[in-house]
């Protein structure tokens, strides 16, 4: 009975999102008509509501913004218009490719999410794993072209990749899950496609998320990352849940997880 009556919940929320939210799915933010495209979140009763830009994990090999409307419909209905882009893969692509798309989701949601109800002076981004690393990245490096400014805050989900160049020192990029396309055998291309030389005082400010049982490899990155962060925003401190990698996205399918709430309470802190 119990279990039921959790069901009949649950399915009575989803009935409840899908009511009081619109979904804009495969808009364009690129020229090509082959290029990936976006979906936007967007709640009927809002205006001028706080925006996230969510970016997909996946080892960067993987994973489609198809596969999370729960994240965006969720986020919609608590008021927060929410972008959710594809981006080219590897081995069709290396991460420079893929930073520079996302960069480009940054700018267009910048142009357009006005016409979404959303505020393009109240840009979010978030990411799992690999999203982690190509949201920070975008915003951090400045050869991307993104102003700081126009991001009120990063949201780290269990993110990989925070510092490629320690990591791939360690273990050297081979054909396995295409890491020599997305990483190159160069140093100097790892240092730059990590987010941790990237810090300074205009980055904006972090919430950070890691997973109690999640892999060291990452454990590691965002201790490091977390110790090199704490120069420039010094009382940040992540908050760590007992869960491993993946489940660390897919508690975000529940409406009534206290992840809604942190981040929500985080964007109302950082968005003006």
């Amino acid at each position: 009975m119990r279990i039921l009556i959790s069901l009949l919940t649950m399915l009575l929320c989803i009935g409840v999102t899908n009511c009081s939210v619109t979904k804009k799915k495969d808009v364009a933010y690129l020229k090509s008509e082959t290029a990936p495209k976006l979906n936007v979140f967007t709640s009927k009763k809002g205006k001028k509501m706080p925006v996230l830009i969510f970016v997909h994990g996946g080892n960067w090999n993987t994973g489609s913004k198809d596969q999370y409307g729960f994240f965006g419909r969720n986020f919609a209905r608590k008021g927060i218009v929410t972008v959710i882009p594809d981006y080219t893969l590897s081995p069709s692509a290396d991460y420079n490719t893929m930073t520079g798309q996302i960069a480009a989701v940054i700018q267009w949601t910048k142009q357009n999410i006005a016409q979404y109800n959303g505020d393009p002076n109240q840009i979010f981004i978030t990411g799992h794993s690999a999203g982690g690393h190509l949201g920070a990245l975008a915003v951090m490096n400045p050869k991307y072209g993104i102003n700081p400014t126009d991001i009120k805050g990063i949201i780290l989900n269990d993110a990989a990749g925070l510092d490629m160049k320690h990591y791939l020192e360690q273990y050297p990029p081979t054909t396995e899950n295409d890491y020599i396309t997305t990483w190159s055998s160069s140093p100097k291309v790892w240092q730059e496609a990590s987010p941790i030389y990237f810090l300074n005082a205009k980055t904006p400010p972090f919430l950070i998320y890691t997973g109690d049982k999640t892999y060291e490899s990452i454990k590691e990155a965002n201790q490091r990352f977390l110790t090199a962060l704490h120069t420039f925003q010094h009382d940040v401190a992540p908050i760590r849940i007992n869960k491993k990698h993946v489940p660390m996205i897919v508690q975000y399918i529940w409406p009534w997880s206290n992840r809604y709430d942190e981040v929500i309470d985080f964007i109302a802190r950082h968005k003006k």
